[in-house]
C-alpha cells in the first residue's frame, strides 16, 4: 500500500454515496481493535459484514485497528483471528495492521496541513467538556507552536479555506435508511493525531479504507454517528464514497451494549455453530433450529444462500442475553 500523499480535490457535498459495484467489485471489511477477545456483539458485526460481502460475490478483508497500545490486550489480536477462523469466517488476502501504517498516515497529515485543511490544537479533554462535547474550532486561528506545545491535529469539517461551506451531510444507509448529519453541531473538527502522539481512529480508518479499495462497510450502529464525518473525509481526499450499512447493536437487558468496556463474555470457539446460529437469529435471518447443531460450513452455506440485510431494516438495537 502506497504512502503517497493523497490528491486533495475540490470539495463537493456528498448528498448520497455512489452505489458502488456489486458482484466482483464489492470489497468489504471487518476491523476489530485488539482491546480484548470477540464477544457476541462483535461476532454479529463480523458475521453481517462477511455475509453481505460473500453473498454479493465480493471480497472480505480483515484489518486490525491496533493504534492505541494503552488499551490493547496482549495476545488479543491473535485470539480474535483464531475466533474468526473457528467460526469459518475466513478472510481474503493478508491482514493489515494499522500499527504498521504510520508512513501512510503521516503522508496524509502532511498533505492536509499543506492544504490548510488541518491545524494544531492545544485544547484538552477538559476544554472539550466545557464546550459541551462538540469542538468549537477555537484553535483554528490561534498561533500554536507545535514544536514546544503539547497539541493534537484536527481536521476542518466545515468552512474550509477556498471551499464552499458545506456542513450538512446526507447519505442513505443500507440498513438504517436516509441520514442527515450536521458536521458543525454534531461533530466539530475531528482529531487526526492525538496529544499523546497516537494516530486517531478518524484518520486511520479512512486512509486505510481508501488504500484497500473498500466499497461497502457493514458495521454496528454505534458507529452510525461518525459516518457523516467519514464521508466528508473520503470526499475531501478525492476518494470514491463507500456504501455504509449499520446493523443493530446487541443490548443487554440492563440497557448496556455488549462491549469489551462492559466486560462482555468472550465468544467460545468450541461452540461455533451455536454462536453462528444465534448471530443469524439476532440478524433476523430465521435459521432453522437444526442448523445450530450443523457444521460451521453448513451453517454459513445456508446463511449465504438466505442472507437478507433488510431483515433488520431500521433497527438500531436489539436486546440479547449473553
Amino acid at each position: 500500500m502506497s504512502a503517497t500523499p493523497p490528491t486533495l480535490t475540490p470539495y463537493r457535498l456528498p448528498d448520497s454515496p455512489s452505489p458502488g459495484t456489486e458482484g466482483s467489485g464489492y470489497i468489504g471489511r471487518f476491523a476489530p481493535s485488539p482491546s480484548g477477545p470477540l464477544h457476541f456483539g462483535s461476532l454479529v458485526s463480523a458475521l453481517a459484514s462477511y455475509l453481505d460481502a460473500k453473498a454479493n460475490g465480493g471480497k472480505w478483508l480483515v484489518r486490525m485497528e491496533d493504534l492505541d497500545p494503552p488499551r490493547e490486550q496482549p495476545g488479543a489480536a491473535s485470539t480474535i483471528l483464531k475466533t474468526l477462523d473457528d467460526h469459518g469466517l475466513h478472510w481474503d488476502g493478508e491482514i493489515v495492521y494499522q500499527s504498521q501504517r504510520s508512513q501512510a498516515y503521516e503522508a496524509c497529515l502532511d498533505a492536509l496541513l499543506q492544504a490548510r485543511f488541518a491545524y494544531y490544537c492545544t485544547c484538552s479533554r477538559q476544554d472539550l467538556t466545557a464546550m459541551g462535547g462538540i469542538y468549537d474550532g477555537r484553535c483554528r486561528n490561534r498561533p500554536v507552536d507545535s514544536h514546544h506545545q503539547i497539541c493534537s491535529l484536527r481536521l476542518k469539517l466545515y468552512d474550509l479555506p477556498d471551499r464552499p461551506t458545506a456542513e450538512i451531510i446526507q447519505f442513505d444507509d443500507l440498513i438504517q435508511g436516509t441520514q442527515v448529519q450536521n458536521l458543525r453541531t454534531q461533530a466539530g473538527d475531528q482529531i487526526l493525531k492525538r496529544r499523546d502522539g497516537f494516530y486517531a481512529y478518524q484518520l486511520a480508518v479512512v486512509v486505510d479504507d481508501i488504500a484497500q479499495g473498500i466499497t461497502h462497510i457493514i458495521r454496528g450502529s454505534d458507529l452510525l454517528e461518525v459516518t457523516g464525518r467519514q464521508l466528508f473525509f473520503f470526499d475531501l481526499l478525492g476518494a470514491p464514497l463507500p456504501q455504509f450499512g449499520h446493523v443493530p447493536l446487541a443490548i443487554q437487558p440492563n440497557g448496556q451494549k455488549l462491549s469489551k468496556q462492559n466486560h462482555a463474555k468472550a465468544i467460545d470457539g468450541k461452540l461455533a455453530s451455536k454462536n453462528l446460529w444465534r448471530g443469524l437469529e439476532f440478524l433476523g435471518q430465521n435459521p432453522p433450529a437444526d442448523l445450530a447443531d450443523a457444521s460451521t460450513s453448513e451453517c454459513l452455506d445456508w446463511a449465504l444462500h438466505n442472507w437478507q440485510r433488510q431483515a433488520v431494516q431500521g433497527l438500531s438495537h436489539l436486546y440479547q442475553e449473553e
